[in-house]
């Protein structure tokens, strides 16, 4: 069996270079690489193009790789909760591409089932379609899109074994398995790693076949991007 567990972030990064494109799996603050991305920022890798759901917050997540100025262009859906993603954005800092979510999970979705491009209602007669090819199907106007190439993909499971299974827990079963389908080179780190055969084969989200490298993570806290709690005095 071909050995794909390493030792640390630090090692599953290798070969990520100075302006390559990688995916970041994960919604918000849920199921993202916090370990990779840990690693990334010590190594100072810089000029990246990163393709994700949304940019982390402030200090935690991508925002870190922003905080120092490591990410050249963002591909995003969603971008309002970091403060400094918005700074960098408006001084002209920082590239921005915002695409609407179902078309950044397709693109992500066509790269790992090889297909080149796929035309989409999503986002005709805004921004998103300027410059972009029109047809029209069924009487309604569709736009290209083409399907993302990135160097590598990072995601984040709640368990995985040696040969690089991957099981997503709840709301973590994001944008990780399309992006875990579509990098050349996919990293996995994982809350629990395990023997190959330990997995229930039914239970497999992502299979080994499309993972390169897998890793234990550290994981200490479950963050989230706005705790909301509602008075015991409310009513209703």
């Amino acid at each position: 069996m071909i050995q794909k567990t390493v030792s640390d972030a630090e090692e599953a990064i290798r070969g990520l270079r100075d302006g390559m494109t990688a995916m970041f799996g994960g919604f918000g603050l849920c199921g993202i690489p916090e370990n990779a991305i840990a690693a990334i920022r010590a190594l100072g890798i810089k000029n990246l193009v990163c393709i994700s759901n949304n940019a982390g917050v402030d200090g935690f997540g991508l925002g870190l790789l922003l905080e120092t100025r490591q990410i050249r262009k963002m591909i995003s859906s969603y971008v309002g909760e970091n403060d400094e993603f918005e700074r960098q954005m408006l001084s002209g800092e920082l590239e921005v591409e915002l695409v609407p979510q179902g078309t950044l999970a397709e693109r992500c979705r066509a790269a790992g089932a090889g297909i080149p491009a796929f035309y989409t209602p999503a986002g005709y007669g805004t921004e998103v379609a300027e410059g972009k090819e029109v047809r029209v199907f069924g009487g309604k106007p569709h736009i290209l899109e083409h399907a993302f190439e990135a160097d590598f993909a990072f995601v984040k499971a709640w368990k995985g074994d040696e040969a690089g299974n991957l099981i997503y827990k709840g709301t973590a079963r994001n944008f990780n398995p399309m992006m875990a389908m579509a990098g050349k080179i996919t990293v996995a780190e994982v809350e629990e790693l395990v023997p190959a055969g330990a997995l229930d084969p039914n239970e497999i989200h992502t299979p080994g076949i499309f993972v390169q490298r897998i890793f234990l993570g550290a994981h200490f806290e479950k963050r989230i991007e706005q705790r909301t709690v509602r008075s015991k005095t409310a009513q209703f």
